[in-house]
């Protein structure tokens, strides 16, 4: 901190009315308080701070009037308070009204001069609060939106990476190779690393490559062109070429494909590619089951058979899917009508029940394939068991779901079944806010809507964290 070289010089003798001006204007909230802590006096900066204040702080000690974690703060504030020591700021929180967040204040402190008062500056938080609950929010839109843009990129590399025909992404202002598929690689006889670089089109004899010029200049004006056929030089192969154009990140490209004439596509690699993802398939540590439209099963991996306690995949074909997912006639119904209207469903929450009684919970992930020969459903069912402590931190007997709630029938009456449900919810709320806050109980309690010491009376009431060991400046700021 740099001080004024000449205070009595420059500012002159400044009077206590001259003193109070000034220090109403640079604080939001101003006050005088004596040697024993109590507050003498009290100046407010806007209308707002003076409507929910008003004239309640007079004549009370300063820690009565702040949170409890807050008052071994203003304890400091007072002990230490000093005119030429450092400026320090420490942050409180005072309760306005139940069911309201507390109000975030910053204060520093300064000796009056020839009595044994001290002025304490304190500035408003709240508009740096709701920021960092903007923050947190938009973070959050962010990681989901993330989070689609990356489980769409999965799908097209995927299907880019299987497809039997020859794909090639063209830089329409360079006409070179940016990206290419396998089928590609294979068609033009190297790697699809060593084909990105390079000039296209390539390989092919003068007339083909004076055709793929005239079929990219009609995408480029009218965005596509008829398709056309062309013949690669060392292949001695006829090709059917067609081309589409898009933009990206403000730049263009040409989609290129190639396919065999005939249509069948070069067949080697093609069986190479599906004989992998079959691997894949059948050796995937999540179960992945193939339905008809009514449910039955047409295709069940190794990783569901284990699920379910079956030990060949005949005993599960035919089968409905709901004969060890979920309740039947409920569940599975629920996801096929998700499918119909939405064709894809993602983490949906149940139970999966083995042949010989045991009961897991599981994620299911659905896509529908209405196109084809036999229009079927593709499901991913994901043991969630190794992670429930992670997401579920509740005890044995408290109801985490729909599931769990409706087996409690007959075990317990109504209101304990409702008391218990609401105690779980609770838990798992107060919890969440924890998590969102990095463990700041504050910032949790006001994610929350209460008051920090009905906060504090849950956390006791549920045993959650270490309420005997808290550092104040580290758990308030």
């Amino acid at each position: 901190m740099k001080r004024f070289f000449a205070p009595k010089k420059t500012l002159g003798a400044m009077d206590a009315e001259a003193a109070a001006t000034l220090i109403a204007r640079t604080a939001d909230i101003a006050l005088i308080v004596d040697q024993h802590g109590v507050i003498r006096d009290v100046s407010l900066g806007n209308d707002q701070l003076a409507a929910e204040i008003d004239d309640k702080w007079l004549n009370q000690a300063w820690v009565d009037i702040v949170t409890i974690e807050s008052r071994p703060k203003i304890e400091t504030l007072l002990r230490d308070v000093d005119g030429n020591a450092p400026v320090r700021w420490r942050q409180v929180n005072h309760p306005i009204e139940p069911g309201r967040p507390d109000l975030p204040v910053t204060y520093s402190v300064l000796p009056l001069a020839n009595t044994r008062r001290i002025v304490a500056i304190g500035r408003d938080l709240r508009a740096v609060s709701a920021m960092q609950r903007r923050v947190a929010e938009v973070e959050q839109a962010i990681e989901r939106d993330y989070s689609t843009l990356r489980f769409t990129e999965t799908r097209y590399n995927l299907l880019f990476q299987i497809s039997s025909e020859a794909v090639i992404i063209v830089d329409a202002a360079t006409q070179r190779v940016t990206e290419a598929n396998p089928a590609a690689a294979q068609l033009m006889g190297t790697s699809a690393r060593r084909l990105i670089g390079r000039n296209f089109p390539e390989g092919f004899d003068a007339p083909s490559t004076q055709l793929i010029q005239g079929m990219l200049s009609a995408v480029r004006v009218a965005g596509r062109a008829p398709e056309i056929r062309v013949r690669r030089t060392q292949a001695n192969t006829d090709l059917v070429a067609t081309a589409t154009m898009f933009r990206m990140s403000n730049a263009s490209y040409f989609l290129v494909q190639f396919q065999a004439q005939g249509g069948k596509g070069d067949a080697p690699v093609l069986s190479k590619v599906r004989a992998k993802v079959l691997d894949v398939i059948e050796t995937s540590p999540d179960g992945l089951v193939l339905t008809d439209l009514d449910g039955r099963i047409l295709f069940a991996n190794r990783a569901f058979l284990d699920l379910a306690q079956l030990a060949t995949e005949e005993q599960a074909r035919g089968e409905r899917l709901d004969r060890w997912i979920g309740r039947p006639g409920a569940d599975l119904d629920a996801l096929k009508s998700n499918l119909r209207q939405h064709e894809s469903v993602r983490m949906y929450s149940t139970t999966l029940r083995g042949e010989y009684g045991s009961e897991v919970d599981v994620e299911i992930s659905a896509v529908a394939a209405p196109d084809g020969e036999q229009p079927c459903h593709g499901f991913s069912i994901r043991s969630v068991l190794r992670h429930s402590a992670q997401n579920k931190r509740v005890s044995g007997d408290s109801p985490r779901s729909l599931e769990h709630l409706t087996k409690m029938v007959g075990r317990m009456g109504l209101k304990d079944m409702v008391r218990e449900s609401t105690d779980a919810i609770e838990r798992m709320c107060i919890e969440a806010a924890l998590e969102l806050a990095g463990d700041n109980r504050a910032s949790a309690a006001e994610i929350l809507g209460l008051s920090r010491q009905s906060l504090y009376v849950k956390l006791r009431r549920y045993g959650l964290g270490d309420l005997s060991n808290v550092d104040p400046d580290d758990r308030a700021n």
